[in-house]
């Protein structure tokens, strides 16, 4: 439950009148909070506030807050438009989620509503001497982080939707579901080992993407019905209804159909894929900016080095964790999950970048030292298919390029050559 919650408001999160809605319930809520100061007799402790005062700095707020606020989603739509354009579509939704920018339409529209319904309020003798005393606190707190607030945004609305600054928000999001993947590629579940012998097959209800897995409802229905599930999708896997996302087997007699439709009820499908819990997502978008950069219109080879220093750095995430040397928790032991293979990694940061980089030499260069980096790692697996890219990016590169002399200088900067 506290998953499903979690999923809800991360979805809700990326939804733009979300965090002002709460904020306008937050305005109203201490517009008439000051009220409550009247019956508690500090009547004859707090000075007595003149009523015009009050009311110009309500005017104020309310005549310039909701200009502001309509600049606000104007500038942030611009900055959400060309992130879209000059990135990659993917990354709207990260983009939009910036806490910064909701934060600040959040505060201004909060403060246009509190002016409006503190006016109303005043007008109508609703605040007695202590009412209006405190109402004045509060207007004057307004104001105070309402300029706050706004320059605070202007220098972060300057860098939204910039290209440099929507690659470092990416990467963010990415080395946050990574090191999560990282922490536990099997979601805590028992990783799948050998046949499912004798398993009754449970196929997807609906053609999307698998969002989400309620291993916590999987796992109390496994428990209840005495049953073995092994799970044959993880979060990005693209579905259809005759795809087997699931098998389960019981040494019981059990209601199939009803186990069959509980176990699709936990699996979310959707029409697209989210950052939350699919790393390769993140990965594929980092990429595609790369793609983008490096496509004959737009001719930009420094992004897409900068996006394989990303790549770099996102990788070294496993070193940490072999650092660690943490043990593995089984929480759901009745579930087989299977696991995100290191190819799959690597071909979703690096073969687009060498398909589309092939001819460029500095992209390819870079791409070499990349996969050398790489190949510190003290892992094997990592080492043995950093070994094996660097070999097919210089044989793609090997055909794009036509100065002897560059394929030269790219052979020796090649890890599977000095390995």
């Amino acid at each position: 439950m506290k998953k499903r919650i979690l999923i809800y408001y991360n979805r809700l999160r990326e939804q733009l009148w979300f965090r002002p809605f709460l904020f306008c319930l937050f305005s109203v809520f201490g517009a008439l909070l000051a009220h409550q100061a009247d019956g508690i007799g500090i009547n004859d402790l707090v000075p007595n506030i003149d009523k015009e005062s009050i009311e110009g700095l309500l005017d104020t707020i309310s005549a310039s807050m909701l200009v502001i606020s309509i600049f606000a989603v104007a500038s942030m739509l611009s900055a959400f438009s060309s992130a879209s354009s000059t990135a990659t579509p993917r990354s709207f939704k990260i983009v939009i989620t910036d806490d910064v920018s909701q934060n600040a339409l959040s505060i201004f529209i909060g403060a246009f509503i509190f002016s409006i319904v503190a006016t109303i309020a005043l007008d109508n003798g609703y605040y007695d001497k202590a009412g209006r005393f405190i109402l004045f606190l509060f207007t004057l707190l307004l104001f105070a982080v309402v300029i706050l607030i706004f320059l605070r945004w202007v220098n972060r609305i300057s860098r939204l939707g910039r290209l440099e600054h929507t690659i470092s928000q990416v990467e963010t999001v990415v080395a946050k579901t990574l090191s999560a993947y990282i922490k536990d590629p099997c979601l805590k579940a028992r990783p799948i080992k050998g046949e499912f012998h004798g398993g009754i097959t449970v196929y997807a209800n609906c053609v999307g993407y698998v969002q989400n897995l309620n291993l916590d409802a999987i796992q109390i229905l496994a428990e209840e019905k005495e049953l073995h599930i092994r799970l044959n999708c993880l979060p990005g896997k693209f579905v259809n209804k005759n795809f087997a996302i699931a098998q389960f087997s019981s040494d019981q007699n059990v209601d199939e159909t009803q186990i069959q439709k509980s176990i699709c009820e936990a699996i979310i499908i959707g029409n697209t894929r989210l950052f939350d819990e699919d790393p390769r997502f993140g990965l594929i978008s980092l990429t595609e900016i790369a793609s983008r950069a490096l496509s004959p219109g737009i001719n930009d080879p420094g992004t897409a080095i900068q996006i394989i220093g990303s790549h770099e750095r996102l990788f070294f995430l496993w070193q940490k964790e072999i650092g660690n040397g943490n043990e593995k928790e089984v929480t759901y032991n009745r579930i087989e999950v299977p696991k995100i293979s290191m190819e799959d990694f690597f071909d979703d940061a690096f073969r687009p970048i060498a398909r589309d980089g092939a001819d460029n030499i500095e992209v390819m260069l870079r791409l070499q030292k990349a996969f050398s980096s790489i190949a510190t790692i003290n892992n094997s697996e990592i080492k043995e298919i950093a070994k094996r890219h660097s070999k097919s990016s210089y044989e793609r590169a090997e055909k794009a390029i036509e100065f002897e002399q560059d394929r030269n200088i790219l052979l020796k900067q090649s890890l599977f050559k000095n390995k």
